[in-house]
C-alpha cells in the first residue's frame, strides 16, 4: 500500500501540498479555505494536546460532533496517537449517547457545541469512565471542560519541546492497528461497534479507485455525518488519499444552496437527496407551460438512449450526438447549474436507489454511481464504473476482495475490508464471520453473468406471506417513492395474506393539489383522512401494483400526517427505516387493514 496508516497518508499529502486548499467551511455567510498547511499544524496540536492529557496508543477517544473541520482534524491527531476514534452520531438522543460512552469506556470526549454537551452533562454521572471533556466551540460551563483554543496552545507548547513527535508516533502504528469502532445504527436491537483497522479502510481507498478516478482537481461537498462509514471513508479518507478539497454543508438542509457556493465535482450521499432532487424537478415541470414539459421529456428520451448507448458501449451517431448536445443546452444544463454546474458524478450508497432514479439523472448527464457496502466491510464491497455500469445494480464487485452467493442468497465476502469483529460481543462475531473468514452480510442478491451485483433486500426483511410466498419489500418501495405525492413508505405483509403499506405523503405537492382542488384542510391529519386524497394515493399505488406479481400487490395503506425521522425513532441516524419501531406504532391501523 501506498501509505503506512492512515495517518501518514494525512501527514504526507499535507506536507506535499503545503500551500493548496484543503478544506472549506462557510463563516459569516461565505465559504473560506483552509490550506494543507494550516490543516497539518492544527492537527499535530490537537495530537500533542491529547497527548499531554494522557491519550496513549489503544485508548478510545470519543467525538461527538456534526461535520466540520475539527472533527477531521481530530480524526486524524487520534490516528496519529495510535489512539481509536469512537464517533457519535450529533443527532442521538442523551440515553443513545450514554449507551456509546460506556459501552466504549471513553476516558476522553471531544465536543462540538453547547447543544452537544448538554446531552453529556445530563448523562456524565452515569459514565464514570470520562474524564474529560473539550470543547469546539461552547464556552465551557465547569472547570474540567477543555476549550479546543487552550488544548492547541498545550500541543504547540509541547511540539516546541519534542519536534520529532508526530513523526515517532506515526511509525509506531501499522495496517493491522484498530483505527476506530464505529457503531452500527442498528434497526432492530442495541448498536454493535465494529472494529475496523487502519488496513481496512486503506485497501478500501485504493481497490475503489481503481473503478472511480478522483484527484487533487475535485472538490467534495461533505453533508452526510462522518460517523456513518460511507462519509468516513469516501468523503473523509479518499479525498484526502487523492488530495481533493473537501468542504462541509451548512446541515443537509441547506446542501442545494450550498452546492450552488462550493461547485462540487463529486458527491456522495444516500438515495433521500436524489429522491427529492427528482421529485421537485419533475414538480416544477409539471407545473410548467405545456410547451416546456413537451421540451423536458423529449430531452430526457434523447438522454436516456444516448446514456444507454454509453452503458452498453454501442456506438453513437452523429444525429443522436447532435439531439443530445441540444438537449442539453434546453433542458440539461439548467439541471447542471443546480448542483453547482462543475459535478462530475454523484455515489450513492447507505440504500438502495430506484432503477427509474438512476436513469433519470444518467438522461440528465449526472451520472449516480450506485455502490453497495456495510459498515463491518469498511464499507464498499461494489459499485459500478465511470466505463462499465448498470442502472438498477450496485456494479462489479471491486478488486481485491471476494464475494460469493450462499444457498439462500445471502451474499458472502471475503478480504482485506472485512472488520476485525464487534467490540466486546464475541458470540456476535462468531455470528456474521465464519471458520473461513466469510462476512454474512444479512443482504440478498444475485451476480449476473457480467459480473453486475444486485441487491434484492436485507435477509431479515424478506416477507414471508402465510400463503408462502416471499417477496423482497425494498424494490416495492423504491417504486412507491419515485411516485409524485409519495415521500416515504414501508411495506408490511409477514405472515399475513397479503401485503399493505405505511405512507408519508411528499406534503408539499399534496397541500398545493389540495388547495388546486377547493379541498379545504385545517392540518395535515386532517387532510389524509380525506376520502379524495385517499383517492389520489390509490391511483399512484395502484401504478406500482401494475409492476408487481399478484402476491406482491399493496392491498390498503396508512397514510401517515408527519414525516419518519431520526428525532422521533421511525429513521436511524443513516436514514434506515426502523421496521419494528413503525409497525409497533402504527400496530393498530395495521391491525384493522387486515379485519377483512
Amino acid at each position: 500500500m501506498r501509505f503506512k496508516n492512515l495517518a501518514d497518508m494525512f501527514v504526507a499529502n499535507a506536507e506535499r501540498m503545503t500551500t493548496r486548499t484543503a478544506y472549506m467551511y462557510k463563516q459569516e455567510g461565505q465559504y473560506k479555505p483552509i490550506t494543507f498547511g494550516d490543516a497539518l499544524a492544527m492537527t499535530n496540536e490537537i495530537a500533542a494536546g491529547l497527548h499531554a492529557l494522557g491519550v496513549k496508543r489503544g485508548e478510545n477517544v470519543a467525538i461527538l460532533s456534526e461535520n466540520r473541520y475539527e472533527w477531521a482534524f481530530t480524526d486524524y491527531a487520534i490516528l496519529i496517537l495510535g489512539a481509536v476514534n469512537i464517533p457519535i452520531y450529533p443527532s442521538l438522543l442523551s440515553n443513545q449517547v450514554e449507551y456509546l460512552l460506556k459501552d466504549s469506556a471513553a476516558r476522553i470526549l471531544l465536543c462540538s457545541n453547547q447543544n452537544q454537551l448538554a446531552k453529556v452533562e445530563s448523562i456524565r454521572v452515569h459514565c464514570p469512565a470520562l474524564e474529560k471533556i473539550i470543547i469546539f466551540d461552547a464556552q465551557p460551563p465547569v472547570s474540567d471542560y477543555i476549550p479546543l483554543s487552550q488544548l492547541l496552545k498545550q500541543g504547540k507548547e509541547f511540539l516546541q519541546k519534542n519536534p520529532g513527535f508526530i513523526k515517532s508516533e506515526i511509525e509506531k502504528t501499522n495496517l493491522n492497528d484498530l483505527a476506530t469502532i464505529i457503531y452500527t445504527s442498528g434497526t432492530t436491537g442495541e448498536p454493535r461497534g465494529a472494529l475496523l483497522t487502519h488496513g481496512n479502510f486503506m485497501s478500501n481507498i485504493e481497490s475503489s479507485l481503481q473503478y472511480l478516478h478522483v484527484d487533487e482537481t475535485d472538490t467534495f461537498l461533505s453533508f452526510l455525518p462522518l460517523c456513518h462509514v460511507f462519509e468516513r471513508m469516501a468523503g473523509h479518507y479518499l479525498a484526502c488519499y487523492s488530495g481533493s478539497i473537501i468542504a462541509y454543508a451548512e446541515s443537509i438542509d441547506t446542501v442545494a444552496q450550498n452546492m450552488g457556493e462550493v461547485h462540487p465535482t463529486v458527491m456522495t450521499s444516500v438515495p433521500r437527496l436524489y429522491e427529492k432532487i427528482y421529485a421537485r424537478v419533475l414538480e416544477n415541470v409539471e407545473n410548467g407551460p405545456a410547451i416546456k414539459r413537451k421540451i423536458f421529456y423529449w430531452a430526457i428520451g434523447v438522454g436516456r438512449e444516448y446514456v444507454h448507448c454509453i452503458m452498453h458501449k454501442k456506438a453513437i451517431s452523429p444525429y443522436l450526438k447532435y439531439k443530445r448536445n441540444l438537449a442539453y443546452k434546453l433542458v440539461f444544463s439548467k439541471l447542471a447549474e443546480r448542483v453547482g454546474g462543475k459535478l462530475r458524478f454523484f455515489v450513492s450508497g447507505g440504500a438502495p436507489l430506484a432503477k427509474e432514479i438512476g436513469e433519470f439523472f444518467g438522461a440528465a448527464g449526472l451520472m449516480i454511481y450506485e455502490g453497495y457496502g456495510l459498515t463491518e466491510t469498511s464499507p464498499v464491497i461494489a459499485v459500478n464504473k465511470e466505463d462499465h455500469f448498470r442502472f438498477g445494480t450496485v456494479g462489479p464487485i471491486i478488486p481485491g476482495i471476494e464475494v460469493k452467493i450462499a444457498e439462500d442468497g445471502e451474499i458472502l465476502t471475503r478480504g482485506p475490508h472485512v472488520m476485525l469483529g464487534y467490540f466486546n460481543k464475541e458470540n456476535e462475531t462468531r455470528e456474521v464471520i465464519d471458520e473461513e473468514k466469510w462476512f454474512h452480510t444479512g443482504d440478498i442478491g444475485f451476480i449476473d453473468s457480467e459480473g453486475f451485483l444486485t441487491i434484492t433486500d436485507r435477509k431479515k426483511n424478506i416477507i414471508v406471506t402465510s400463503g408462502g410466498k416471499n417477496i423482497a419489500p425494498q424494490p416495492i418501495e423504491n417504486q412507491l417513492v419515485t411516485c409524485k405525492y409519495i415521500e416515504q413508505a414501508m411495506v408490511i405483509g409477514d405472515k399475513r395474506k397479503f401485503c399493505t403499506a405505511v405512507i408519508v405523503p411528499a406534503f408539499e405537492p399534496l397541500e398545493k393539489w389540495a388547495k388546486e382542488n377547493s379541498i379545504p384542510f385545517e392540518s395535515r391529519r386532517q387532510l389524509v383522512t380525506m376520502p379524495a386524497v385517499r383517492q389520489l394515493f390509490k391511483i399512484d399505488i395502484d401504478n406500482v401494483n401494475n409492476a408487481l406479481a399478484s402476491y406482491e400487490t399493496i392491498k390498503d395503506f396508512i397514510l401517515t400526517d408527519a414525516p419518519f425521522s431520526i428525532e422521533t425513532g421511525e429513521l436511524t441516524p443513516s436514514l434506515k427505516i426502523k421496521r419494528k419501531v413503525i409497525l409497533e406504532r402504527f400496530n393498530s391501523e395495521i391491525e384493522k387493514m387486515y379485519q377483512v
